[in-house]
């Protein structure tokens, strides 16, 4: 009788210490089976602007024509500031404020989309001289943009700015068509000032190659310039120094600006 009690009661253990492993390890393996909680990604946040441009800027110079009929006021406004003869002999009159807005884009960047720059060819082709293995850069290439640094150096920079508020609803909307729906424009108006700020002052002759139909600068870091830096390069050192004159006035007046 003793013999069969104990026999029962280890049988019984045995059936709880099956039951309870059965139990423990379908539990495990659900867990281990069941996928892992998704993530909340949160959304990004909205990029910070750097350089606002003062609340109320359109309303100051009353009401904003649309986008598609804003050329012919944009260029009535900066001729009125800037001398009409002066300004048609330089500036492409059509779709203004989409060709200003690619135009700053681009500047910082290692290539420009000449065909949609806001002003007109240079006149004249491009010199260069002495010989084809020692060619450098002709100074008379310099008096090809004369008519465009007298226009800048002639500009007044507070009416201009101004101007520039008044009608920025219109360069911010067409900067978000451009691709940069969470962008602004003056934010990449002031980067593109800053970049032509750091174009290098050169003395002396610039060598170039030409290793196909166009010239190049001869020196790497030079042709490894942006599209604008290589610009100032091009005009010459005493109308680089008057367009960066006038740049760091320009900046000082769009940069950091605050509601009020």
């Amino acid at each position: 009788m003793q013999k069969w009690i104990w026999w029962v009661s280890g049988a019984v253990v045995v059936v709880c210490a099956v039951v309870l492993w059965l139990s423990w390890r379908a539990t495990h393996h659900a867990a281990s089976a069941a996928p892992p909680a998704a993530a909340t990604i949160a959304p990004p946040p909205e990029p910070a602007i750097s350089n606002p441009v003062p609340e109320g800027g359109a309303s100051a110079g009353g009401p904003l024509p649309p986008l598609e009929g804003s050329d012919q006021p944009l260029h009535d406004a900066l001729a009125e500031i800037s001398g009409g003869k002066a300004l048609d002999a330089v500036l492409r009159p059509e779709m203004l404020v989409r060709h200003i807005v690619v135009t700053i884009d681009n500047l910082p960047r290692k290539r420009l989309a000449i065909e949609l720059r806001p002003v007109k060819p240079v006149p004249g082709p491009f010199m260069a001289t002495g010989e084809e293995s020692a060619a450098t850069l002709d100074p008379a290439n310099y008096e090809r943009y004369t008519p465009y640094v007298r226009l800048a150096q002639s500009l007044d920079v507070q009416r201009f700015t101004a101007l520039y508020f008044h009608y920025y609803p219109l360069f911010q909307q067409a900067y978000q068509n451009l691709g940069y729906p969470n962008g602004y424009f003056n934010d990449r108006l002031v980067a593109a000032i800053d970049d032509a700020l750091a174009a290098p002052d050169l003395k002396g002759p610039v060598a170039l190659v030409r290793p196909n139909v166009m010239y190049q600068y001869a020196d790497p870091k030079l042709e490894a310039l942006s599209s604008g830096q290589k610009l100032l390069l091009r005009i010459g050192p005493d109308n680089e120094a008057t367009i960066k004159a006038k740049l760091r006035e320009l900046r000082a007046a769009v940069a950091k600006q605050h509601p009020g």
